[in-house]
């Protein structure tokens, strides 16, 4: 399931981001699709990237200083959410796919671990980034023009330092003769990320992404989320072992920390997990089995 994942997460950046003549000539690509988001972190400033991030689309206009919301951006980030949940998380984000290669490289004897210190406590964190850094305030702070700042993208954001910042500054002489300490700062923040990642599982997405607290508010009642036949779970704790957002999924199937990679349905013994997908597709072939016997 892992490679599969991978594998599909790999394809998914080629496409969402292979524009290569914006990496050999150092600049944005500027097409027609350019208009629309995908629904993972990607950002509209990488020069590979054929679309836009949809916080970074919301941002642009909460920040305009006319207190105005994005309804596209936000109706986008909705009907994702509504029908996927954090699937995007799991499958669909160029970050994720990221911090999931890192953690595949070996640290000797050191042994990884899925959570940081204070684990409980930090995965709220991403709910006041959300609140905090992507509306609050780029609404209320503002310049003398009444424009405020992408206050997620510009100081927090380590996909974009890593996808758009590092690429651009390779490619232009200017903007690496303009590198202040804003662009150290965001540096500082990737590389924590980074290091983070190899040593924990997706420190990113448990505690800073906003977008994923965005998208978990609907892991309950999104159309593919997961159900636990009680009858058939035996509670060995084997989901729990392999998820690597520590879920106790027989507890909490749905929980708003879920990325759905389909770990626990892999290891589960009595196949007791099973997707709503998987329940639709048994659901359909079963009524035309009814169909058909009726019709003999």
């Amino acid at each position: 399931m892992n490679r599969i994942r991978l594998l599909f997460q790999a394809l998914w950046f080629a496409i969402t981001n292979g524009y290569v003549r914006g990496f050999i000539e150092g600049k944005i690509y500027q097409g027609e699709t350019k208009k629309l988001c995908v629904p993972g972190l990607n950002c509209y400033s990488c020069p590979g990237a054929r679309f836009a991030c949809p916080i970074g689309s919301l941002q642009a206009v909460l920040d305009s200083g006319q207190y105005k919301l994005s309804l596209y951006a936000l109706g986008f980030m909705a009907a994702f959410g509504v029908l996927l949940g954090r699937f995007v998380c799991g499958w669909l984000c160029p970050f994720g796919l990221v911090q999931d290669l890192l953690h595949r490289i070996p640290v000797g004897k050191m042994k990884k671990k899925k959570n940081l210190p204070g684990h409980r406590y930090l995965i709220y964190l991403k709910y006041l980034i959300l609140a905090l850094f992507v509306v609050i305030l780029p609404m209320t702070v503002t310049n003398f023009m009444g424009m405020g700042d992408p206050w997620f993208c510009k100081y927090i954001c380590p996909s974009g330092t890593l996808m758009a910042g590092f690429p651009m500054l390779l490619m232009n002489e200017p903007l690496r003769a303009a590198v202040g300490i804003l662009f150290s700062w965001k540096t500082f923040i990737l590389l924590l990320v980074a290091v983070l990642s190899i040593g924990f599982y997706r420190p990113f997405c448990k505690y800073l992404c906003p977008l994923g607290a965005f998208y978990g508010f609907f892991n309950k009642f999104a159309f593919y989320r997961f159900n636990v036949d009680e009858e058939k779970c035996i509670r060995c704790g084997k989901c729990q072992a392999v998820c690597g957002m520590d879920i106790k999924t027989w507890e909490a199937p749905n929980s708003m920390e879920c990325i759905r990679c389909g770990d626990c349905k892999a290891a589960c013994p009595t196949d007791a997990i099973t997707s709503s997908l998987e329940k639709l597709i048994r659901d359909v072939k079963a009524r035309g089995s009814s169909a058909d016997g009726e019709k003999i």
